[in-house]
């Protein structure tokens, strides 16, 4: 069963801090991101049920939140 999302907190417990590259950033969970990368392929299949569609919006929203934090923490990193 697929859940309705409706706010990008509501994975909050999807994400975690990982050490990559002697960089710690926010990723998504393993799972999290298998069910982004099948949502995009049903999207680009044009297959996205509206309940779907939300969901994705949903992550879509989280990964550009994180990915703006991500940048700003290794930019700070940078000039330090």
């Amino acid at each position: 069963m697929v859940s309705i999302l409706n706010k990008p907190s509501s994975l909050i417990h999807e994400i975690c801090l990982e050490k990559v590259d002697g960089w710690k950033l926010f990723k998504f969970s393993d799972s999290l991101q298998q069910r982004m990368e099948q949502l995009l392929e049903k999207k680009k299949a044009d297959q996205l049920i509206a309940e779907e569609a939300a969901e994705l919006d949903a992550i879509g929203e989280l990964d550009r939140i994180f990915t703006h934090i991500n940048a700003m923490m290794a930019a700070q990193d940078v000039n330090q």
